[in-house]
């Protein structure tokens, strides 16, 4: 087995029919099995899932009983993955025909290289940006409140958001997000899977840092393209909305997480 793809879901049964389309007409040359965890979601994607899985024995299903986050969930899957090469993707993703053997065939040619991303595109064409430097204690505040809209403060949250480059450049990054990632299983078997103390958000930073330390580099590939129906859901609406969103607090939780965890690196504060 060469490709195993991995896909979360929570509540997105419309965008994962659209995803699971978009994998079927993509033609896909790699030889691959498709694996599906559902968080617990109670939109009728169960009911979606047990139908599909009773049509195609070649996809496995893991149904669990509530949302068990980010990391923990696509664990599940990675450990029952088969693939040389491993595909995280959200449901949220429409990939386009030969994106997914394109990013197969940039790490076969590449030994130092452990996880590529493609340039993910919103619904309209223009470019989302998903590649990033590793944040510092200030940028979540920058990124949640209107201080990142100030000039000073905007240069610097540019400067996280890699304004300053061409995004149709193939480059090292420090990090890209966990929309779209594939990933060579000895990067797994060396750095170990996604860490499951992050329930949401920084686990893709966090494991990107590590595949950095482990000396495997983390590339930016905009040869391929996808698009991604991106939601910010830890920033939705005004500031004051935001800080009575769940999300918003998980996002600030997971922080905390990652800059305890890496505090005896001074690169991260």
């Amino acid at each position: 087995m060469e490709l195993s793809i991995i896909i979360l879901n929570y509540n997105h049964k419309n965008l994962l029919k659209n995803c699971l389309k978009s994998l079927q007409e993509a033609s896909i040359k790699s030889s691959y099995e498709l694996i599906i965890t559902d968080n617990g979601s109670n939109d009728q994607s169960q009911e979606f899932l047990s139908q599909l899985k009773k049509g195609n024995s070649e996809i496995k299903v893991i149904f669990n009983s509530k949302n068990l986050g980010y990391s923990r969930a696509n664990n599940q899957a990675i450990k029952l993955a088969q693939g040389k090469y491993i595909l995280i993707l959200n449901p949220d993703i429409i990939v386009f025909p030969q994106s997914i053997d394109k990013l197969k065939e940039f790490l076969q040619e590449n030994s130092q290289v452990g996880v590529v991303g493609p340039q993910l595109l919103n619904p309209d064409k223009s470019i989302q940006y998903s590649c990033c430097r590793f944040p510092n204690l200030l940028t979540p505040l920058l990124r949640r409140t209107f201080l990142g809209c100030r000039p000073w403060f905007k240069k610097e949250l540019g400067h996280y958001l890699m304004f300053d480059f061409d995004h149709q450049q193939t480059r090292e990054v420090d990090w890209l997000i966990g929309a779209s990632l594939m990933i060579k299983k000895e990067v797994f078997e060396k750095v170990g899977l996604f860490d499951e103390r992050y329930f949401a958000y920084f686990e893709d930073v966090d494991f990107c840092r590590r595949v950095r330390e482990a000396g495997f580099k983390v590339i930016y590939f905009p040869q391929t393209q996808m698009i991604h129906f991106h939601q910010r859901l830890s920033a939705d609406g005004s500031f004051i909305h935001s800080l009575f969103s769940k999300a918003t607090w998980i996002h600030i939780k997971s922080a905390l997480k990652y800059f305890w965890k890496w505090r005896k690196n001074k690169k991260v504060l």
